[in-house]
């Protein structure tokens, strides 16, 4: 098996997993793991401003652009998500 079929292989073994994961999940715990996702959506955008920074070439540099911009979405579009979600959870004032 050589490095393409292998990453291949993890890429749809960690599709597979996580859909199977998701489904697992109980309504009451999406707010947590939502949370737990934006903190690794800000690992990736860590990772992707070191590629954009590295020096390494055009598509390394274009590549870390676009992970940095998809990353920066999925983050602040999670802490949005969640906030809302936090929001059903508070007492209205009347």
């Amino acid at each position: 098996m050589n490095g393409a079929e292998y990453l291949l292989f993890i890429l749809m073994l960690s599709v597979f997993l996580g859909f199977e994961l998701i489904n697992k999940v109980p309504a009451t715990l999406h707010t947590p793991l939502m949370s737990g996702a934006n903190a690794v959506s800000g690992i990736t955008a860590v990772g992707a401003v070191a590629l954009a920074g590295s020096g390494e070439g055009d598509l390394a540099q274009w590549l870390g652009a676009g992970a940095v911009a998809l990353a920066s979405i999925n983050v602040v579009g999670g802490y949005l998500v969640t906030d809302r979600m936090l929001g059903f959870f508070k007492k209205r004032e009347n």
